[in-house]
């Protein structure tokens, strides 16, 4: 709650949470590369092109919908899990 209280004065739009924003989103298309690339379990099973369009778009859908994470990573999820299906896994 504390927190809460004290995050709410602060500025969304200065330079440390634009940087800090930009550190998160370089881990996360670190660890997505590193799991489409050397993917482990069943992933392995689905084809490199199905894995590479799922990247294509969530990118898509991260730059669509004003550059949000969120929408990117749920679209990336639907497509990969939708083109395994249809792959047969």
């Amino acid at each position: 709650m504390l927190g809460l209280v004290v995050a709410s004065g602060i500025d969304e739009d200065s330079a440390f949470f634009m940087w800090a924003r930009a550190v998160a989103i370089a881990v996360l298309a670190g660890v997505i590369a590193k799991i489409v690339m050397l993917p482990p379990g069943t992933l392995a099973g689905v084809p490199m092109g199905i894995r590479l369009g799922a990247i294509a778009c969530g990118f898509v859908a991260f730059l669509a919908v004003r550059r949000s994470v969120f929408a990117g990573v749920i679209v990336g999820e639907v497509v990969l899990t939708l083109g395994a299906l249809a792959y047969g896994i």
